[in-house]
């Protein structure tokens, strides 16, 4: 049996040298290629949007609007391709809200009210002022007063005040009849100027004209702020419906010994609390260009336009469904470059008091993103560009959004690493240290014993 040389089975310095840089090599080497592997790889490409012609795009909103008060704000969406929804109701939810934004009472009642409203056909040339004029001086003392005060806040230049004061009028003379507010002092009915009363309007968030409005004896000047809580009407302007509203009113304070009592009248719900409202909810639209405008609106009411201020808080805006924390995660770890998709919240644009008519419009292109995570989850996502401005209003100003979907989308893949060829690069890994190791092993032990020879042949 042939013996090893010696000299390959002592060990050396430089053996456990190179032995020891082999091992940090490959522990090194490994950790890269490990990292390697459980880094995903995505692949991004631009392609038609693959959108059926069936689906809709989900708009989601929540936005407050300091100086607009929810009894006409309306909500309406519109496209390219004829569609016009008007004063939107059954996705949308509104809450009165202060100057700073705080929410007042519970959820104002969007349903939208009748749009035709009757009235007399014939006008009364001749009538008597049956109703009381009211101002900041003795609107209060004569709310004290009576059961009931009805109150129309009007303009003398508004279309609609001119053809409902006669039959007011008119109906107040009836009232005042049939039920003396001297003897009997359960309902009186009243008339506001607001060009003249502007601050005791707009105490009482006065917007459109007319304005009726149903004040109850025991529910006002509640707060510090002398705000009373009343209800508004509805419903039909003719004298004859005015009187049966009327009569509907104080037959039920008649039955309880002139007692204080909430009845219900058709068309009439509880007055907003605050001038302002705030706005969330969403809508469904086709994919193609088109607008959303908040505005005022009324079939039946005029506005000033000078006195309309449509600044807007906008808290968010999105496109597409909502995202769950999950699929945010993921798509935080596929798009790290994306900071936020909702350019718009947080965002303010307020006009000042000089600036109340203006327009503010805003501009959006809204891109698709489809993302396919590695465990095959398709994950929906909308980014879009805003761009805004404001212009001054020729007729009442609005807030408008008009957005525009891409006809190309963005498809991001995610790619797994292959196991297999993790191994296999995890093995020529090993394979290849040890060869090199063992390449400069043979080449320093030899170098060592070419220099001992040279040594010793020197020494004889």
């Amino acid at each position: 049996m042939e013996k090893i040389p010696s000299d390959l089975t002592e060990a050396s310095l430089s053996g456990a040298g190179i032995s020891i840089m082999a091992a940090f090599s490959m522990m090194f080497l490994f950790g890269m290629e490990l990292q390697n592997y459980l880094t995903m790889s995505t692949t991004t490409s631009v392609i038609v949007d693959q959108s059926s012609d069936s689906e809709f795009l989900l708009i989601g909103f929540n936005m407050s609007f300091p100086a607009l008060s929810c009894e006409f704000a309306s909500l309406d969406v519109s496209d390219v391709l004829g569609t016009n929804r008007l004063n939107v109701s059954k996705t949308i939810r509104k809450y009165s809200i202060n100057k700073h934004l705080q929410t007042k009472g519970p959820e104002f009642d969007s349903t939208p009210v009748s749009t035709v409203i009757k009235h007399d056909d014939k006008v009364h040339q001749e009538y008597s002022e049956g109703s009381v004029t009211l101002n900041s001086n003795n609107f209060d003392k004569i709310s004290r007063q009576h059961a009931i005060l009805a109150v129309n806040f009007f303009a003398p230049w508004c279309y609609w005040s001119s053809r409902l004061t006669p039959s007011w009028e008119k109906a107040a003379d009836i009232i005042r009849e049939r039920h003396n507010p001297e003897t009997d002092g359960r309902i009186i009915l009243g008339k506001v100027d607001c060009t003249k009363e502007t601050q005791l309007c707009r105490s009482h968030h006065i917007q459109g004209y007319p304005s009726i409005r149903i004040f109850r004896k025991g529910s006002d000047t509640r707060d510090p702020k002398r705000h009373h809580n009343h209800e508004s009407y509805y419903g039909d302007r003719d004298t004859d419906s005015l009187v049966k509203a009327m009569e509907n009113l104080i037959e039920p304070i008649e039955l309880e010994s002139k007692k204080h009592a909430k009845v219900t009248v058709e068309a009439k719900r509880p007055a907003p609390q605050a001038a302002g409202c705030r706005i969330e909810g969403f809508v469904r639209v086709k994919k193609v260009p088109g607008n959303i405008i908040i505005s005022a609106r009324s079939e039946s009411h005029s506005f000033d336009a000078s006195q309309m201020n449509m600044s807007h808080v906008i808290s968010s805006f999105t496109f597409g469904k909502k995202v769950t924390p999950k699929m945010m995660s993921d798509l935080k770890r596929l798009r790290p470059y994306i900071e936020n998709h909702d350019k718009l919240a947080g965002n303010s644009y307020i006009n000042t008091g000089d600036k109340a008519n203006v327009t503010i419009e805003h501009y959006l292109q809204v891109v698709k993103t489809e993302m396919m995570s590695s465990s095959h989850q398709l994950i929906e996502d909308y980014e879009y560009t805003a761009h805004s401005s404001s212009v001054h209003a020729l007729t009442i100003p609005v807030a408008k959004f008009h957005f525009e979907p891409s006809p190309m989308q963005i498809l991001i893949t995610e790619i797994p690493k292959s196991f297999p060829h993790f191994i296999t690069n995890l093995c020529a890994i090993i394979g290849g240290i040890f060869t090199v190791a063992g390449i400069l092993d043979s080449l320093l032990h030899n170098t060592m014993r070419l220099v001992k020879k040279i040594e010793l042949g020197k020494d004889f």
